[in-house]
C-alpha cells in the first residue's frame, strides 16, 4: 500500500475535518494554495472526488484496498454505503483507534504492524484484520506500552457504544457492529459510491 508521507494539515485544510488522520489544530481556515481564498465553484466530480479523499485520506486507505472494500460492499446485502463504513470502522486499527489506545489511525496502525496487538489471545501484525463481535483485543506486553497508551486514553474521550474498554487491564472488546451515528467522520458514503459506479 502506499501511503501519503506529506503535510497532514495541508489535507485536513483541503478536505475539512479528519479525525483520523491528525489532531493537529488548523491556524488558517480557508483551502491550501495560492488560490486557497478564492470562492469556487466545483463540479460534480469534483464533489465525489473529494468524498472519496476523504475516505481515503481519514483511514489510510490505497486507491486498490478502497476499491476492494467496495466491491464486497456491493456483494453485500443492505445499503451499499453503509456495509463500506462498517467494513472500513471493523478494521483492526480503526478499533484500536475508536477504543481510544491511538491518539491516529496511523499512530495505532504502526502499535499493530509492530506486532504490540492481540486479537483473542493472538498476535496480529496485519492493520487490515476485520474483527468480528465478541473480539477481545488486548497489548502484548501491557509494561513496555502503559504509558504510551494512557496518555492516549487520557486525550481521548468517551468509547463509542459499539465497544467497550477496560482502562485497569488495557483491554477492548467488541459488542456489536457498528452503526452509522456513532462514525466521527461527515462523510456521505452516497457519493462515494456513485464515484466508483461511474468508472
Amino acid at each position: 500500500m502506499s501511503r501519503y508521507r506529506g503535510a497532514r494539515v495541508r489535507i485536513i485544510r483541503r478536505l475539512d475535518a479528519l479525525p483520523g488522520l491528525s489532531r493537529k489544530t488548523l491556524r488558517r481556515s480557508y483551502r491550501p494554495g495560492q488560490h486557497g481564498q478564492r470562492s469556487r465553484k466545483p463540479s460534480e466530480y469534483a464533489i465525489r472526488l473529494e468524498e472519496k479523499q476523504k475516505l481515503r485520506f481519514n483511514y489510510g486507505l490505497g486507491e486498490k484496498q478502497l476499491l476492494k472494500y467496495i466491491q464486497i460492499a456491493k456483494k453485500t446485502k443492505g445499503s451499499t454505503g453503509l456495509v463500506l463504513l462498517q467494513l472500513i470502522e471493523m478494521r483492526l486499527d480503526n478499533i484500536l483507534f475508536r477504543l481510544g489506545m491511538a491518539p491516529t489511525i496511523p499512530a495505532a496502525r504502526q502499535l499493530v504492524n509492530h506486532g504490540h496487538i492481540c486479537v483473542n489471545g493472538k498476535v496480529v501484525s496485519i492493520a487490515s484484520f476485520q474483527c468480528k463481535p465478541k473480539d477481545i483485543i488486548s497489548l502484548k506486553s501491557v509494561d513496555k506500552l502503559r504509558k504510551l497508551i494512557e496518555n492516549s486514553l487520557s486525550i481521548k474521550g468517551t468509547c463509542p457504544s459499539h465497544l467497550e474498554l477496560d482502562k485497569d487491564k488495557l483491554e477492548g472488546k467488541v459488542n456489536n457492529i457498528i452503526n452509522r451515528e456513532s462514525i466521527l467522520l461527515p462523510l456521505n458514503e452516497l457519493l462515494v459510491i456513485e464515484f466508483y459506479s461511474r468508472k
